[in-house]
């Protein structure tokens, strides 16, 4: 199963730069001038020297406070245990939810320190996103308001309330409109706070408003079907999954309950039954998703909807009018085979995209009703709540507010000053409006256009629920009192509206006593309880009923080649998509270092957005990567650097939204650029695309922070690949017998545990959740952009992403063939999380002179920290470059001021972790504590440690399930089963280090009639 093409990390890898060489001969390479770096020179210009980490702002007297009171007035009660007090040294484990995902939260001392997936939660089944992971530094960020204000200035709630009543009472007497803008809400309980304070403001109006859209799916759902909602997508159904466009493993609407569907699909169960399901992706830009496909076909943004068109007409026989080929041999053969694989699927097919546009989504619609998709792969009857924006609300408040007709809009956790396409349009019909609130917990850039704030609780201070999916019901308790003077939105608006109840917490109780704890056939005290105990009740889905598509499709067609020819960009144009990334989202996490530092999944790119450019078109226009350019389009320019990205389809260029905040925080303030002003209002609906101009900017190029090609292989084999075709023949074609090693060390002894971990290639998407895991569980620092540029990331698991050519199944091995730029436009992609390897004859303990690293009994390489010297033969001496040299006490060394934060050490770190001072040697420890801890839990219940007790951070929080760590001497534990599977093997294995983790063969499935 080896593989024999060519891999390689980024472009000055494949085509051996002179700079990529001289750096690679040094392992602690200076690339850039130790005085930009201490200048504070950026992307974007100088940034303060003073206190790199102190002047972030994430806080520490306030929180102590709120850790140090008594447990909330309501208890919280812990899952599975239930404390009495708190005890020093002993974790508390609370359930509540985040993003409609039933969670546990660790608490150390009454501070929450991480974020677990409830194993659980019908969505993630323990596994959770990066940010869901990240969500608990946001507790401690002192640019949260602390209070609520007035007119800019600080205020008391009770005057707050008076004058915010008076306002009320004089607008309702008045007829002006109400509107409250928030974020799309699926809480049972502030739905109905929602209600009733319409019910006292009659002119009150409710507005679901997504920074990122998905209207075009609600209406043509509306549209075809009768029903205007998100379906429920079942990807772990479907046995042929066809994407345009759409990161469904990415940023697209549930993507940890889809990376784990997805994942069920392509595992080492699924592999062997002969069960793999089929992806084929067709995209502009290179995505998470794309890059996981087992075919991908990139195509220009104008004809993603010309190919669906074709699709249809293969699928159902016809020709609808106006129809042509792509002109793109490789997209339109693709079309033919994927559309006789679909029939062939009937039933067990899924074709998905990611548009926002209504016409497109109603032709969606109709090819999975060809492929009786309904009831099978999409759920229209138990639908998502997570998204309910309808883009027509908020293009209608804007002219309502230009009119002088509302008197009053609030806005909770809605930031339209700075993510609506015509942000300055929104902010000066704001200015019209007599009473102006906002419940966000910042500053930020609407709230700074508001005479009122009153801010929001974090979500780990508050009582609440959600109903992210149909008949499944979650519950948010708080796990640490109120760190500031701020109130829970609801019960803002309770008090401001006279109800009878004006505590959140009794509404929430009333809500779930009479509603819902009867539907998970509960109630009472004990009923409450046991929810407390379990963060969530599930009702059985309702049974799937017939669906009947009742649109007339060749109106449908001509308005999506209609569009398409008008996003065809001519002469010196290039088609501009702006995306959503998986690390700061749509902005919303702009202020979190955790995810700011997570590199983006394809470019490995941190703490910036750029323009991502295919080779060839970069070479037409004669770009380089680095320059600086200027964008224009839809009225709007800005300057970003370019970034080669191979997959891009040429003629286009891609954006990432959620950078560029002014008002963010000190941690996301000017990283980036806005791409959101791109973004256009076409057919009724919000669309990222546009026809875009681009010039050349002099200067020196930019040197974006990049992780992915710090060190080489020198071509040595680290990815082994095969086709689920060639896989399914080993038996007929018997790898040839290893050759024999000789060792120069007796082997360990392992008396009853020898810790191993097993990675799936095939199951690991390359999300990063983990990564941001094990920051979190191993107090890892966030060191900032130009330390990154420096090479210099602390991390301790890293997710290696690697291209290989892939011309329909063939190897390019010549080097005249590698070379056709035009062979960087079908690159196949291989994600491998790499961390210490724990080796049994690791080659850093034998060069370490103070006996930092040495060997346990029970098979992990351990680091002393506190023998330490610095020497750095250890990392010098490792073949896999795991190993991490603080440099720096980034903690709260002065000259870092503006990435990382110095007072929030003391708040989200984990105390069974050292925390490690300047100059000594980082790594990967098997997360040692939860050993020792699973260890000692199994001693004082007076049993055996048994497989599943232990589970480290990485592994826990993986959604898809590709990390396995457990004990190999157990023949029944699942490590030790996994790593006798024929697609295991070791990275580096011929240079007998021995290492402890095995790695299975990616396995891709082709085309049936691919070579």
């Amino acid at each position: 199963m080896e593989s024999n093409k060519k891999y390689w990390k980024g472009l000055e890898e494949l085509n051996k730069t002179p700079e990529f060489v001289e750096l690679n001969k040094h392992e602690f390479a200076e690339p850039i001038p130790i005085e930009e770096v201490l200048s504070g020179t950026g992307l974007m210009g100088k940034t303060p020297r003073r206190n790199f980490l102190k002047t972030v702002g994430f806080g520490i007297g306030a929180v102590t406070l709120a850790a140090c009171q008594k447990t909330p007035v309501h208890k919280s009660i812990p899952y599975l245990i239930k404390p009495e007090e708190v005890t020093p040294g002993v974790a508390n484990y609370y359930v509540s939810s985040y993003d409609g995902q039933a969670i546990l939260v660790k608490t150390r001392e009454g501070r929450p320190i991480k974020i677990e997936g409830n194993p659980g939660d019908v969505l993630g089944q323990g596994g959770v996103s990066a940010q869901v992971q990240a969500s608990v530094l946001d507790l401690y960020d002192t640019n949260r308001l602390k209070g609520p204000m007035q007119d800019g200035g600080d205020t008391a709630w009770s005057s707050l309330d008076s004058f915010v009543k008076a306002e009320l009472a004089a607008i309702k007497a008045s007829g002006k409109q109400i509107r409250l803008v928030t974020a799309s809400i699926n809480s049972p309980s502030t739905l109905g706070v929602i209600a009733a304070f319409a019910a006292q403001y009659p002119t009150a109006k409710h507005i679901n408003y997504d920074a990122v859209s998905y209207t075009g799916i609600i209406q043509a759902n509306q549209n075809s079907f009768g029903k205007a909602v998100v379906p429920h997508y079942r990807f772990d159904r479907a046995d042929l999954i066809v994407g345009f466009g759409c990161d469904f493993l990415g940023s697209w609407l549930s993507s940890a309950e889809y990376t784990r569907q997805y994942a069920s699909k392509r595992n080492e169960e699924a592999i062997e039954s002969k069960k793999m399901s089929r992806h084929v992706h067709f995209e502009s830009g290179m995505s998470l998703t794309g890059s996981n496909a087992d075919v991908r076909i990139p195509v220009k943004i104008s004809q993603q909807g010309l190919a669906l068109v074709n699709l249809y007409n293969e699928i159902s026989g016809t020709t609808l009018p106006g129809s042509k080929k792509l002109g793109n041999n490789v997209a339109d053969n693709a079309i033919t085979l994927v559309a006789k694989e679909l029939l062939a699927a009937k039933g067990r097919a899924l074709v998905v995209c990611g548009s926002n546009d209504v016409a497109t989504q109603v032709l969606v619609n109709a090819i999975n009703s060809l492929l009786g998709s309904y009831g099978t792969t999409i759920d229209l009857d138990n639908p998502s709540n997570k998204y309910k924006g309808n883009d027509a609300d908020i293009i209608a408040l804007v002219e309502e507010m230009k009119r002088g007709d509302v008197g009053a809009v609030m806005f909770l956790d809605a930031n339209p000053v700075y993510d609506f396409y015509q942000s300055s349009a929104f902010a000066d019909a704001l200015k019209k409006v007599r009473l102006k609130v906002s419940f966000n917990q910042y500053n930020d850039e609407t709230a700074a256009q508001c005479n009122i704030v009153a801010p929001n609780h974090n979500y780990l201070e508050s009582w609440g629920d959600e109903n992210v999916l149909e008949g499944y019901y979650t519950i948010i308790q708080p796990t640490i009192n109120p760190v500031y003077d701020t109130r829970k939105a609801e019960q803002s608006l309770l008090i401001w509206s006279d109800n009878a109840v004006k505590d959140y917490y009794t509404f929430v109780r009333n809500t779930w006593n009479t509603s819902l704890l009867p539907k998970g056939g509960l109630a009472g005290q004990g009923g409450w309880e046991t929810l407390l105990q379990n963060g969530f009740i599930k009702v059985a889905d309702k049974p799937a009923t017939p669906v009947a598509f009742n649109r007339d499709i060749n109106g449908v067609a001509q308005t999506i080649l209609s569009q398409g020819a008008k996003l065809a960009a001519g002469e010196g144009k290039l088609e501009l998509q702006v995306y959503e990334n998986n690390t700061i989202g749509n902005g919303k996490y702009a202020n979190n270092p955790w995810l700011q530092e997570l590199p983006e999944a394809i470019s490995k790119v941190t703490w910036d957005n750029f323009v991502a450019i295919s080779p060839k078109t970069a070479e037409d226009l004669k770009l380089e990567e680095g320059d600086l350019i200027k964008i224009t389009a839809n009225n709007y320019s800005t300057e970003l650097p370019v970034l080669l990205q191979p997959g891009q389809a040429q003629g286009t260029i891609s954006i990432a939204v959620g950078y560029g905040r002014t008002k963010a925080g000190k941690v996301g303030d000017m990283v980036g650029k806005n791409a959101y002003p791109f973004v256009s209002l076409t057919n009724g609906s919000f669309q990222g695309n546009a026809v875009a101009s681009i010039e050349k900017l002099g200067g020196d190029k930019i040197i974006l922070a990049q992780t992915q090609t710090h060190h080489s292989y020198e071509g040595r084999d680290v990815i082994r690949e095969t086709t689920l075709q060639e896989y399914l023949k080993r038996g007929e074609d018997k790898e040839s017998e290893k050759k024999e090693t000789y060792d120069l060390w007796n082997d360990y002894d392992r008396p009853q545990y020898d810790w191993v971990m097993a990675i799936d290639l095939n199951a690991c998407t390359g999300c990063g959740a983990c990564v941001v895991a094990c920051n979190a569980e191993n107090n890892i620092p966030v060191v900032g952009r130009d330390e990154v540029r420096r090479r210099r990331e602390m991390h301790w698991i890293r997710i290696d992403r690697y291209y290989s050519f892939d011309e329909k199944g063939k190897t390019v091995t010549e080097e005249k063939e590698i070379n056709k730029l035009e062979d960087l436009d079908h690159v196949s992609v291989t994600y491998q999380p790499m961390l210490c390897q724990h080796c049994d004859h690791a080659p850093c303990e034998t060069v370490c002179p103070v006996l930092a690293t040495t060997h346990s009994s029970e098979g992990l390489n351990q680091m002393t920290y506190n023998r330490c010297v610095g020497t750095r033969y250890c990392a010098n001496n490792c073949p896999y470059k795991v190993r991490r040299f603080n440099w720096f006490n980034y903690w709260n060394d002065s000259r870092f001021e503006n990435y990382i934060q110095n007072d929030y050490t003391e708040l989200v770190l984990n105390p069974d972790v050292t925390t490690r001072f300047r100059g000594v040697m980082e790594k990967c420890s098997m997360c040692v504590q939860r050993i020792q801890a699973g260890k000692l839990n199994a001693k004082l219940q007076k049993r055996p440690l048994v497989d599943g007790d232990i589970k480290v951070a990485c592994q826990q929080t993986c959604p898809a399930n590709a990390i396995i760590f457990g004990n190999k001497l157990d023949p029944n534990s699942q490590v030790s089963k996994a790593l006798k599977s024929e697609r295991t093997y070791y990275v580096l294995e011929e240079l007998n280090v021995k290492p402890g983790i095995g790695y299975q063969t990616k396995v891709r499935n082709r085309l049936p009639t691919e070579a």
